[in-house]
């Protein structure tokens, strides 16, 4: 049974930062992708960031480049988020993801494990 569980999410005004952790239990968390996704009020998922399996590549939406960076410690089994320049509209609640493959993807449904999500929100 994989289990991702993630943390460190809350109330930041604008302009300030937050980190995302997501701990990863069950499986062999060096051989899989990892990403993070949002879900605002009513909107559609969308892609955050994601990290291949070494944290060798990484991949971000357009809308968090440059703010946001991903990362992972493999030995801790363990991604972060760390979220700078935090914007009003980064309100949301925050998804760790897991895929079964090395490579990442910025499809929501190539992921194979979910987070239960924290909530992120940014007052102005």
């Amino acid at each position: 049974q994989v289990q991702l569980v993630e943390s460190g999410g809350g109330l930041v005004q604008a302009g300030g930062s937050l980190r995302l952790s997501c701990s990863v239990s069950g499986r062999t968390f060096s051989s899989n992708a990892m990403g993070w996704f949002r879900q605002a009020p009513g909107k559609e998922r969308e892609f955050v960031a994601a990290i291949n399996w070494s944290g060798g590549s990484t991949n971000y939406a357009d809308s968090v480049k440059g703010r946001f960076t991903i990362s992972r410690d493999n030995a801790k089994n363990t991604v972060y988020l760390q979220m700078n320049s935090l914007k009003p509209e980064d309100t949301a609640v925050y998804y760790c993801a897991a895929k079964r493959e090395r490579d990442y993807s910025a499809s929501s449904q190539n992921y194979d494990y979910w987070g239960q999500g924290t909530q992120v929100t940014v007052s102005s």
